[in-house]
C-alpha cells in the first residue's frame, strides 16, 4: 500500500465541517429541482464528507449522480447567497406541511421548545436547520457525490427506507483529488473483497446475517494470533478461564445488562420453564468463578482471560464483513483486584496493550473516557475513584491520554485505544475499564488482613477487541500481505520440473516439522503457474529448486512482490526463516513495514 491519509486539506474561509454541510443543502436543493415531490431526511456533514437521505419518487442509480452535480453547479451560480432565518415554531410546521415535508415535521418536534427554530436559504429552497453554513455558494471549492446506499429513516428498521448519497467537498480541488487517491486505496485493500480473492473467509444468508465462517487459511492466521496472546497474558500472570455461551436471564439482569443493553441482546429462550439469554458479555461469568469460593486478599489480584465468543444484536443495515457482526470472540480478561493493587494493575493492563498492538505494527492513541450522560449504574462516589485511578495508571505507563467526555461504559469509566493503520485510519479495538459497581451488585468480597470483607474491584479488559474485527483489520492494514510469521502460508516450495519434485518434498517436510506453514507445488504443472499463484496467494516466500539446487543442497529464494532470485544454502534460508518468525518482524526484510 503506498497512500496513507492525506495531509490535512487547505483551510478555507469556513471550516470545512460547515463547507461540507452548505454542500449537502446545495445537493438536496438539485435533487428537489431534479426529482419533484421529494421527501428530506437528514443532511449532515461527517468525518470524510457529508450525506443528504431521500424518499424519491423514483430509485436513483449511480449515473444520476453526475447530472445532480450538474445542477448543483447551476444552481451555485444562480442563488449563491445562503440565508439563515429565524421562525416561530408554528411557522415551520406550517412551511414544513406546506411542502409535504413530513419527515421534517418530525424532526421539528423533537426539537425542545425553548430553541430557537431557524432555516437556511438559497434562492426558492429551504430547509429546517440549526447550522452552520457559509455565507456564499460560489465561493471557490471542490466537490464530487460518491455513492448511492440505503438508510432506514432513523437508523429504524420498522421505519421508511431512504436512499442516501454520500458526497464530499473540499476548498481546493488537490485535496479532493487527493483524497479520492486515498478512497482508491482503501477500496484495493477492503478485506470483504480480499476475504474472496485470497480464500479467507465467507458470510452465507443460510446461517444468517452477521456471521462469519473463517476458511483453513485465515484459521491459521487466527491460530497464530490466539498463540502470541496467551504466550503474552500466560507472561502477564493470567490464567485461562471458559464459559458457557447461554446463561438465566436473572444473571444478566443483576449484572445490569439487561436494563441497560437489553436493545443488544437476543431474545431469551425458554429452558426448563425459565428464560435464558445466549451471553452478550463475558464477565457474569467470571463472577460467578470468583463466587464459588471464599475469596482472601492472600488470592488477589486474580488475572482471568478468556477468548470467549458473544452474541450481540446489530441492526442488518450496519453489518460489515468482519467489522461488524452479530456474534464475534472477545478477547476477554476480568481482573479482581484489592483498592491497594488497582493503579499498578491497571498500569500493567496499559503496558500489555502497548506491547501487543505495536507488535501488530499499529501506532495508537489512548482516550479516557467518563461517565455517560445517562443509562449508568453506580454513586458519583464509584465513578469518580474509578476515573482517578485510570488516570494515575495512565501516568505510571507514561500514557498521556486524550479525553472522550461522557464515553465511558454504563458500570464505570474506561480507557480507549484507537490505533492508526498504514492508511491512516483510526479504529476503536483496545479497552480498559475500571468497575466499582458489579461487585457491588454481585455482593462480591473477600476477606482482608483483619478477617473483614471488603469488595473487589473489577477490571474489564479487551486487547484485540474481537478477533473478527481485528483480523478484519488486519487485512486491510496489510492489504492481504501478512508478514512472515502471521501469513497464512509462509513458504511455497516450487520444483522446476517434476523430476525435482522429491527434494521439494523433502524440504516442505523439515519445514513442516519445524511448525512453518508450507505448501509443497509438487503437482504436475509449469514452474511459473506455480510461482504466479504464490504470488497471488501473497505467499512471503517462494523456494525454487531444479538439478543444481539438488546437487548444491540450495534454493532459489523469490520474495514476495519481487521477480529477483537469490540461491542460498536451505539451511541459511531456514535460519532467516527462523528469526523472521522469532523476532515477529512486520517485513521481510526489503520490503516496507506496512506501518512505515
Amino acid at each position: 500500500m503506498s497512500a496513507k491519509q492525506p495531509e490535512a486539506p487547505a483551510e478555507g474561509p469556513f471550516p470545512l465541517s460547515t463547507l461540507r454541510h452548505s454542500v449537502s443543502h446545495l445537493m438536496a436543493s438539485a435533487v428537489e429541482k431534479l426529482y419533484p415531490g421529494v421527501q428530506f431526511g437528514f443532511g449532515p456533514a461527517i468525518e470524510h464528507g457529508f450525506y443528504y437521505d431521500f424518499i424519491l419518487p423514483e430509485p436513483l442509480e449511480e449515473k444520476d449522480l453526475r447530472r445532480i452535480e450538474k445542477e448543483m453547479r447551476r444552481i451555485a451560480k444562480r442563488s449563491p447567497e445562503l440565508v439563515c432565518e429565524e421562525v416561530s415554531r408554528d411557522e415551520a410546521r406550517r412551511r414544513l406541511q406546506e411542502h409535504g415535508q413530513a419527515l421534517k415535521v418530525e424532526a421539528l418536534d423533537d426539537i425542545p421548545g425553548d430553541e430557537t427554530i431557524t432555516f437556511y436559504r438559497h434562492g426558492d429552497w429551504e430547509d429546517l436547520c440549526e447550522g452552520p453554513h457559509v455565507d456564499r455558494l460560489d465561493r471557490g471549492f471542490a466537490f464530487k457525490l460518491q455513492h448511492l446506499a440505503g438508510a432506514y429513516w432513523r437508523g429504524d428498521e420498522k421505519r421508511p427506507m431512504l436512499q442516501r448519497i454520500y458526497g464530499t467537498a473540499f476548498w481546493e480541488q488537490e485535496d479532493l483529488d487527493r483524497h479520492l487517491e486515498w478512497l482508491e486505496e482503501i477500496k484495493k485493500s477492503d478485506h470483504r473483497a480480499l476475504g474472496t480473492e485470497l480464500d479467507l473467509f465467507s458470510t452465507h444468508s443460510a446461517s444468517g446475517s452477521g456471521f462469519v465462517f473463517w476458511h483453513p487459511r485465515l484459521g491459521a492466521v487466527r491460530r497464530v494470533i490466539e498463540d502470541y496472546w496467551w504466550e503474552e497474558h500466560q507472561r502477564g500472570g493470567y490464567e485461562a478461564v471458559y464459559t458457557p455461551h447461554v446463561m438465566r436471564e436473572q444473571l444478566f439482569s443483576v449484572s445490569g445488562h439487561l436494563q441497560n443493553y437489553g436493545d443488544m441482546m437476543y431474545a431469551p429462550m425458554g429452558i426448563d420453564d425459565m428464560p435464558y439469554r445466549v451471553k452478550p458479555m463475558n464477565c457474569p461469568g467470571h463472577i460467578l468463578i470468583y463466587q464459588s469460593t471464599n475469596r482472601s486478599y492472600r488470592d488477589l489480584p486474580l488475572r482471568w482471560a478468556e477468548l470467549g465468543t458473544v452474541y450481540r444484536y446489530e441492526r442488518s443495515g450496519v453489518l460489515h464483513g468482519m467489522l461488524r457482526v452479530r456474534g464475534f470472540t472477545q478477547d476477554d480478561s476480568h481482573i479482581f483486584c484489592t483498592p491497594e493493587q488497582l493503579e499498578e494493575e491497571l498500569a500493567g493492563v496499559l503496558g500489555l496493550v502497548h506491547r501487543i498492538l505495536t507488535t501488530f505494527g499499529f501506532q495508537y492513541t489512548p482516550f479516557l473516557a467518563t461517565r455517560p450522560a445517562d443509562k449508568t449504574i453506580g454513586s458519583d462516589e464509584f465513578w469518580e475513584r474509578a476515573t482517578e485511578a485510570l488516570r494515575g495508571a495512565a501516568r505510571r505507563a507514561g500514557m498521556e491520554l486524550e479525553l472522550d467526555e461522557g464515553g465511558g461504559a454504563f458500570y464505570g469509566p474506561k480507557i480507549d485505544f484507537k490505533m492508526r493503520d498504514a492508511l491512516g485510519r483510526e479504529w476503536q479495538t483496545s479497552t480498559v475499564q475500571c468497575d466499582f459497581n458489579l461487585p457491588e451488585r454481585f455482593e462480591l468480597t473477600f476477606a482482608d488482613r483483619d478477617g473483614e470483607l471488603k469488595r473487589p474491584i473489577m477490571v474489564h479488559r479487551a486487547i484485540l477487541g474481537s478477533f473478527e474485527r481485528f483480523t478484519g483489520i488486519l487485512i486491510e492494514h496489510y492489504a492481504g500481505r501478512f508478514p512472515f510469521w502471521l501469513a497464512p502460508e509462509q513458504v511455497a516450495v516450487i520444483p522446476i520440473r517434476e523430476e525435482h519434485a522429491e527434494y521439494c518434498r523433502k524440504l516442505s517436510d523439515r519445514l513442516a516439522g519445524e511448525l512453518f506453514r508450507v505448501r509443497c507445488m509438487d503437482q504436475p504443472g509449469h514452474m511459473n503457474k506455480k510461482i504466479k499463484e504464490a504470488q497471488h496467494d501473497q505467499v512471503p516466500f517462494m523456494l525454487i529448486a531444479g538439478a543444481q539446487e539438488i546437487e548444491d543442497g540450495t534454493v532459489a529464494v523469490r520474495r514476495r512482490g519481487t521477480r529477483e532470485q537469490q540461491v542460498m544454502p536451505f539451511e541459511a534460508f531456514l535460519e532467516l526463516a527462523r528469526g523472521l518468525r522469532a523476532e515477529r518482524a512486520a517485513h521481510l526484510g526489503e520490503e516496507v513495514p506496512a506501518g512505515a
